[in-house]
Protein backbone atom coordinates (compact mmCIF):
# COMPACT_ATOMS: atom_id res chain seq x y z
CA UNK A 1 0.00 0.00 0.00
CA UNK A 2 1.15 3.72 -0.72
CA UNK A 3 1.67 6.40 2.14
CA UNK A 4 -1.17 8.62 2.41
CA UNK A 5 -0.72 12.14 3.41
CA UNK A 6 -3.32 12.09 6.19
CA UNK A 7 -4.16 15.51 8.32
CA UNK A 8 -6.11 15.26 11.88
CA UNK A 9 -7.92 18.86 12.25
CA UNK A 10 -10.36 19.76 14.95
CA UNK A 11 -13.79 19.30 13.96
CA UNK A 12 -16.00 22.20 12.80
CA UNK A 13 -19.72 23.14 12.47
CA UNK A 14 -19.43 23.09 8.42
CA UNK A 15 -17.71 19.14 9.13
CA UNK A 16 -20.93 17.90 10.91
CA UNK A 17 -23.19 17.09 7.86
CA UNK A 18 -19.70 15.37 5.90
CA UNK A 19 -19.25 13.14 9.75
CA UNK A 20 -23.27 12.37 9.08
CA UNK A 21 -22.92 11.30 5.91
CA UNK A 22 -19.91 9.13 6.97
CA UNK A 23 -21.49 7.34 9.80
CA UNK A 24 -24.42 6.52 7.56
CA UNK A 25 -22.11 4.94 5.05
CA UNK A 26 -20.53 2.93 7.73
CA UNK A 27 -22.91 2.35 10.52
CA UNK A 28 -26.41 2.38 8.35
CA UNK A 29 -30.25 4.10 9.95
CA UNK A 30 -29.96 1.53 12.91
CA UNK A 31 -27.00 3.47 14.52
CA UNK A 32 -30.12 6.29 15.72
CA UNK A 33 -31.45 3.24 17.96
CA UNK A 34 -28.26 2.74 19.73
CA UNK A 35 -28.25 4.05 23.21
CA UNK A 36 -24.80 5.87 22.48
CA UNK A 37 -26.37 7.55 20.04
CA UNK A 38 -29.54 8.27 22.30
CA UNK A 39 -27.16 9.89 24.59
CA UNK A 40 -25.60 11.66 22.14
CA UNK A 41 -29.37 12.97 20.27
CA UNK A 42 -29.51 16.93 20.09
CA UNK A 43 -26.48 17.66 22.36
CA UNK A 44 -23.65 19.09 19.90
CA UNK A 45 -20.06 17.96 20.43
CA UNK A 46 -17.66 19.59 21.82
CA UNK A 47 -15.40 20.77 19.03
CA UNK A 48 -11.81 21.80 21.12
CA UNK A 49 -12.01 18.00 21.25
CA UNK A 50 -13.58 16.33 18.56
CA UNK A 51 -11.20 15.55 15.40
CA UNK A 52 -11.91 14.59 11.89
CA UNK A 53 -9.01 12.74 9.07
CA UNK A 54 -8.84 13.90 5.69
CA UNK A 55 -6.75 12.77 2.59
CA UNK A 56 -6.61 15.99 0.68
CA UNK A 57 -9.99 17.72 0.55
CA UNK A 58 -11.76 14.16 1.79
CA UNK A 59 -12.68 13.66 5.08
CA UNK A 60 -12.01 9.50 5.82
CA UNK A 61 -12.40 9.61 9.27
CA UNK A 62 -14.07 11.56 12.74
CA UNK A 63 -14.14 10.83 16.26
CA UNK A 64 -16.84 13.34 18.44
CA UNK A 65 -16.56 13.61 21.92
CA UNK A 66 -19.51 14.33 23.70
CA UNK A 67 -20.04 16.00 27.15
CA UNK A 68 -22.71 13.59 30.05
CA UNK A 69 -22.75 13.22 33.52
CA UNK A 70 -21.67 9.79 34.97
CA UNK A 71 -24.32 9.95 37.90
CA UNK A 72 -23.43 13.20 39.61
CA UNK A 73 -19.74 13.42 37.49
CA UNK A 74 -18.87 15.10 34.50
CA UNK A 75 -17.33 12.90 31.80
CA UNK A 76 -17.14 12.69 27.90
CA UNK A 77 -18.61 10.45 25.79
CA UNK A 78 -16.32 9.15 23.09
CA UNK A 79 -17.77 8.30 19.45
CA UNK A 80 -18.96 7.38 17.05
CA UNK A 81 -15.46 6.76 16.07
CA UNK A 82 -15.86 6.88 12.00
CA UNK A 83 -13.40 5.61 8.93
CA UNK A 84 -14.12 5.21 5.98
CA UNK A 85 -13.77 1.44 5.07
CA UNK A 86 -11.10 1.78 2.38
CA UNK A 87 -8.75 3.90 4.69
CA UNK A 88 -8.81 1.27 7.62
CA UNK A 89 -6.33 -0.56 9.26
CA UNK A 90 -3.68 2.27 8.99
CA UNK A 91 -4.52 3.63 12.44
CA UNK A 92 -6.22 6.37 11.80
CA UNK A 93 -9.07 5.64 13.93
CA UNK A 94 -5.95 5.32 16.67
CA UNK A 95 -5.03 8.06 15.45
CA UNK A 96 -8.12 10.03 16.12
CA UNK A 97 -8.67 8.72 19.52
CA UNK A 98 -5.31 9.49 20.88
CA UNK A 99 -5.84 13.29 19.17
CA UNK A 100 -9.28 13.54 21.30
CA UNK A 101 -8.05 12.43 24.24
CA UNK A 102 -4.58 14.15 24.56
CA UNK A 103 -7.08 17.12 24.20
CA UNK A 104 -9.78 16.18 26.51
CA UNK A 105 -6.48 15.16 29.19
CA UNK A 106 -5.29 19.24 28.47
CA UNK A 107 -8.54 20.78 28.76
CA UNK A 108 -8.70 19.49 32.52
CA UNK A 109 -11.31 16.54 32.29
CA UNK A 110 -11.10 13.24 33.82
CA UNK A 111 -13.07 10.80 32.48
CA UNK A 112 -13.97 9.37 28.94
CA UNK A 113 -16.62 6.54 28.38
CA UNK A 114 -17.59 5.02 25.26
CA UNK A 115 -19.14 1.37 24.12
CA UNK A 116 -17.36 -0.36 22.09
CA UNK A 117 -14.34 -3.64 21.68
CA UNK A 118 -11.88 -3.95 24.71
CA UNK A 119 -9.51 -5.57 22.73
CA UNK A 120 -9.84 -2.05 20.11
CA UNK A 121 -9.69 0.71 22.87
CA UNK A 122 -7.54 -1.35 25.24
CA UNK A 123 -5.06 -0.34 23.30
CA UNK A 124 -5.42 3.53 24.04
CA UNK A 125 -5.94 3.01 27.53
CA UNK A 126 -9.81 2.12 28.04
CA UNK A 127 -10.92 -0.84 30.49
CA UNK A 128 -13.99 -2.66 30.86
CA UNK A 129 -16.41 -0.75 33.16
CA UNK A 130 -17.06 -3.27 36.47
CA UNK A 131 -20.94 -5.13 36.23
CA UNK A 132 -23.49 -3.09 37.23
CA UNK A 133 -21.46 0.12 38.35
CA UNK A 134 -22.91 2.50 35.98
CA UNK A 135 -25.92 2.29 33.44
CA UNK A 136 -26.69 3.44 30.65
CA UNK A 137 -30.15 4.97 29.90
CA UNK A 138 -30.91 1.68 27.40
CA UNK A 139 -30.02 -1.68 26.45
CA UNK A 140 -25.91 -1.99 26.01
CA UNK A 141 -23.77 -4.96 26.53
CA UNK A 142 -22.19 -4.52 29.92
CA UNK A 143 -18.96 -6.08 28.12
CA UNK A 144 -18.68 -3.15 25.87
CA UNK A 145 -19.04 -0.30 28.37
CA UNK A 146 -15.55 0.77 28.55
CA UNK A 147 -13.98 4.02 30.50
CA UNK A 148 -10.58 5.37 30.46
CA UNK A 149 -9.44 7.74 33.13
CA UNK A 150 -7.99 10.76 32.16
CA UNK A 151 -6.79 11.48 35.65
CA UNK A 152 -6.13 8.83 37.56
CA UNK A 153 -7.95 7.88 40.68
CA UNK A 154 -11.42 9.30 38.42
CA UNK A 155 -13.29 6.42 37.98
CA UNK A 156 -13.33 5.59 41.75
CA UNK A 157 -16.38 7.49 42.78
CA UNK A 158 -17.99 7.36 39.98
CA UNK A 159 -21.37 4.92 39.94
CA UNK A 160 -24.71 5.07 38.92
CA UNK A 161 -26.64 6.69 35.67
CA UNK A 162 -25.05 7.92 32.61
CA UNK A 163 -27.05 10.35 31.67
CA UNK A 164 -27.25 13.56 29.33
CA UNK A 165 -25.45 16.76 30.42
CA UNK A 166 -26.87 20.29 30.39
Amino acid sequence: MTDISLALTKLTPADLPLVEKLDERCFGPGRFTRTAYRLREGRAPDLDLSFVARVGSLLIGANVMTPILCADRPALLLGPLTVEPAFRSRGIGEDLVRRSLDAARDAGHGLVLLVGDESYYGRMGFVRVPQGRLRMPGPVDPDRLLYCELIEGVFAGAAGRIMRAG
